[in-house]
């Protein structure tokens, strides 16, 4: 627990102190903060009369309604017997300034989130996971009931013996987010809400949608089709896509739980929520730039720099106004700076390896936009050419050659194309592939003409990242043995040739 960082959670919502006094006498202990919505709730970590607990808080206008919505979900599926921590106190607090919920945590356990994450590499255990997902939400339905903020984090797996989620004890969580069914196109709502959760796992596994839909029409007594599957997947595409957007071309430009935004007349400044706006003026961003010999890059484009900021290293990268005509042409356009910031959140939620972005500064003048800096995290990693260069085992080689054709192989099925796949704009972590240099990556729109188009810049894509190894002929060997078997899985070589077109296979 970082106790300095919690008390700076509570003080936004002006409490003074780790402890807080119910109506009914009894004292919630706060030990950590788990999520923070902004002027409206808090979820803690806590002690109450001797044991550990779950807290909500919830201030402001309208706390009375959440309050009672969320203790209703949290009644509603205890009613319908689904498995859901149970609600110890109800009520407000003593100063009557916070409506409280308190529940019993559920010890021990993970959330689907995490437990996904850890089984990244057991395709298996992975499976097992969704189908026990899929059956607690094919339960909801049953009952009824839609979990309409669902994600994988608000389910809980009670840990077991055997360590890979079979036979784990499912327990839906946040009772905010449970509706009644509507009677009215129940059918699709229920489409709409399963197509979510299959959008929360990895791309990669989408191939299992058919079997996981499967299992879902048996356990309702429903009958599936090649159709049926067919239409959950495109819902799933969509959906998945619509979230993506929504976070990284919206959500991060203003203040929410992983970004602040300060705006005035002449700057706008987005920071990540870990970090404070005040360390992030032009000033102090000009400043570490000024060493022109220390310096990644000195261009008439852009400035790029390591320095520390705020006690972390970064990375600083300052897009230039070369000349009054270039001014013009980039006053009304968005930056990108901004396209940057909002690229590495779009890779973050999609799954996908970046630096973590720390802040997006712009100097405005009203509406118009001038220089712009994006900030992120330092990675002290080699580059993929490096890496390549460097290492002498060759199942090591083989292992990072199978990582970049999984990333890639990804990149194409979510419609990413990176637009610059020069060897340095790949760092090496660890096995991994990390992306950088993200100015230039778009997202494509599914419908087909939009598809099409994605596919000619994922070929440039694919040739100017083998083009790296024109000259190892060892390296681009074992690259083109990955990239075949990975998108040879599903049938993608024959069905658009993009391997053989971009001259790989």
């Amino acid at each position: 627990m970082n106790t300095t960082a919690t008390a700076l959670k509570l003080e936004q919502f002006g409490l003074e102190h780790h402890a807080i006094t119910l109506a009914d006498g009894t004292v919630l202990e706060i030990l950590d903060v788990v999520r923070v919505v902004p002027a409206k709730r808090l979820v803690c970590q806590g002690m109450w009369c001797g044991q550990w607990v779950y807290a909500k808080l919830f201030f402001g206008q309208g706390a009375a309604k959440y309050w009672a919505r969320d203790k209703q979900g949290v009644a509603s599926l205890q009613h319908a017997n689904i498995a859901t921590p149970p609600l110890l106190f109800t009520g407000l607090s003593q100063d009557k300034q916070q409506y409280v919920l308190i529940l019993q945590a559920i010890t021990p356990a993970k959330n689907a989130e995490v437990c996904w994450s850890e089984l990244a590499l057991d395709a298996a255990a992975r499976l097992q996971l969704a189908k026990k997902l899929v059956l607690e939400v094919a339960a909801h339905h049953q009952a009824g009931l839609l979990q309409t903020d669902l994600y994988l984090k608000n389910f809980l797996l009670q840990a077991t013996t055997a360590g890979d989620g079979r036979g784990a004890k499912v327990f839906t969580l946040d009772g905010d987010g449970i509706r009644r069914m509507p009677r009215l196109f129940a059918s699709h709502a229920q489409q709409q809400n399963l197509a979510t959760l299959f959008s929360k796992m990895d791309v990669l596994d989408d191939h299992h949608i058919p079997e996981l839909y499967r299992l879902y029409c048996e356990r309702l007594g429903k009958q599936s089709s090649h159709q049926a599957e067919a239409k959950i997947w495109r819902l799933t595409q969509k959906i998945r896509r619509q979230v993506a957007s929504g976070y990284a071309d919206k959500k991060v430009f203003r203040t929410c739980t992983d970004v602040k935004v300060a705006t005035s007349a002449k700057s706008f400044i987005a920071v990540a929520s870990a970090f404070r706006v005040e360390d992030f003026a032009v000033q102090i961003l000009d400043g570490a730039l000024l060493d022109k010999a220390a310096n990644f890059k000195n261009g008439n484009t852009c400035t790029v720099a390591k320095a520390s900021v705020a006690g972390s290293a970064v990375v600083i990268k300052r897009y230039n106004i070369k000349n009054f005509w270039h001014g013009l042409n980039r006053a009304l356009r968005s930056t990108r700076a901004a396209k940057s910031w909002a690229n590495a959140y779009r890779l973050m939620i999609s799954g996908i390896l970046t630096p973590a972005p720390i802040a997006l500064v712009e100097e405005r003048w009203g509406c118009l936009r001038r220089r712009a800096y994006f900030v992120s995290a330092y990675v002290e990693a080699p580059d993929a050419q490096q890496y390549f260069a460097q290492t002498v085992s060759l199942q090591a080689k083989k292992t990072v050659a199978q990582n970049l054709a999984a990333l890639f192989y990804k990149m194409y099925l979510l419609q990413f194309a990176h637009g610059d796949c020069k060897a340095t704009n790949i760092k090496i972590v660890d096995g991994a592939p990390l992306l950088i240099d993200l100015d230039s990556m778009n997202a494509y729109p599914l419908h087909w003409l939009a598809t099409a188009w994605f596919k000619l810049q994922h070929i440039k894509d694919l040739k100017r990242l083998m083009k790296n190894w024109a000259d190892d002929a060892e390296t681009l060997t074992l690259l083109k043995q990955a990239f075949a078997e990975k998108y040879g899985q599903n049938g993608l070589c024959a069905e658009d040739n993009i391997l053989i077109r971009a001259k790989i296979a």
